[in-house]
């Protein structure tokens, strides 16, 4: 990551192809990873993207695997290296949490129901063998990461700028969004940050409802938000991806990354969305 090296830290790459020793397959949990050994810490991100395409059975079982097994055969590797990084910073998402309609969630918070809450629950439980090895783990729960270079921002630029944005089924589900700044800063919060272990929950303090998401966005692109989305017209399209990744509610305070002193750049959304899309 540019920002950690330039703070001074040395940062090593671990591609998906050999180089000069340096590798690991993520989907066979194949590890080459000898010249790690001895390293302060990893940070642990891979996984197949849950929004490239519809859920199909083979898809699902895709995302499930690209996060679990991978996962675990990282955190079994390094506890059994000679010299154990002290820490471990591994991707999560607060899709652990389900659909919990308005009520507030922390860290504290149950386990939900759905594909994607268990897919969460194995990603984290895969990384018992490296907290069994002594290595501090922090498993980040990224809400909706806001940038216009991909994921849920950038499907939604065209439609919104060709007026046709709208609120998806009633609007009123929480969408617990964080701008790209807060979640490089977060990373960097958690390796620096000792005290800092297990669920961390990566979102603004300020989490809006779907309809005020698609308002703020409509204004700054300045464009009308006022098209709906029925809920049968997004599962229609999208299937059962619609349902955990629009339609769900998860209202989710960051209050791992609060108490530990982290101080956000972003809490509006309108000047975040006025930055990133330079309006």
């Amino acid at each position: 990551m540019p920002v950690l090296a330039s703070l001074g830290h040395e940062v090593v790459a671990l591609p998906r192809r050999r180089d000069k020793g340096l590798g690991w397959n993520p989907l066979t949990g194949d590890v080459d990873l000898a010249s790690m050994d001895g390293a302060d810490a990893v940070i642990h991100l891979a996984g197949a993207g849950i929004a490239d395409s519809r859920w199909s059975e083979s898809r699902k079982r895709l995302i499930a695997e690209s996060r679990s097994g991978p996962t675990t055969a990282l955190s079994k590797f390094l506890a059994a290296c000679a010299k154990p990084p002290q820490s471990l910073i591994v991707a999560s998402a607060i899709g652990i949490y389900g659909d919990r309609g308005d009520a507030w969630l922390d860290e504290s918070a149950v386990p939900g129901d759905g594909f994607l809450a268990g897919v969460v629950r194995d990603w984290e439980a895969a990384t018992t063998p490296a907290i069994d090895g002594g290595i501090r783990v922090v498993n980040l729960r990224f809400g909706i990461i806001l940038t216009p270079e991909g994921g849920a921002l950038k499907r939604m630029l065209l439609p919104f700028k060709l007026g046709l944005g709208g609120p998806i089924g009633n609007g009123r589900q929480y969408w617990s969004w964080v701008g790209l700044n807060d979640v490089i800063g977060a990373i960097r919060h958690a390796l620096e940050t000792n005290t800092l272990a297990g669920p961390v929950n990566v979102v603004s303090p300020n989490p809006v409802s779907n309809r005020e998401f698609t308002k703020v966005l409509g204004n700054v692109l300045s464009r009308p938000a006022i098209l709906p989305l029925p809920r049968f017209a997004a599962r229609l399209a999208l299937g059962e991806m619609a349902e955990e990744l629009l339609l769900y509610s998860a209202r989710v305070r960051p209050t791992m990354l609060t108490a530990t002193g982290y101080q956000f750049f972003d809490t509006d959304l309108d000047s975040c969305l006025r930055r990133l899309l330079k309006s």
